[in-house]
């Protein structure tokens, strides 16, 4: 009994969650800069400075 109430708990919870994370307003919406244009997105770096596509970063 108590195992069917944990995963019915437990996967409530996770539904509720869900549900709230897609009802943000702010899920998708990517909002431009002053000129018009949209803010570029920042590559993530390796800790040695590395990009991932093996180029070296300035600095």
């Amino acid at each position: 009994m108590i195992d069917y109430f944990s995963l019915v708990l437990t996967h409530a919870l996770t539904v509720i969650a869900l549900i709230r994370l897609l009802s943000r307003d702010d899920l998708d919406s990517d909002t431009p800069d002053r000129d018009g244009r949209r803010k570029p997105v920042a590559r993530r770096t390796r800790p040695g400075g590395e990009q991932r596509d093996g180029r070296e970063t300035a600095g």
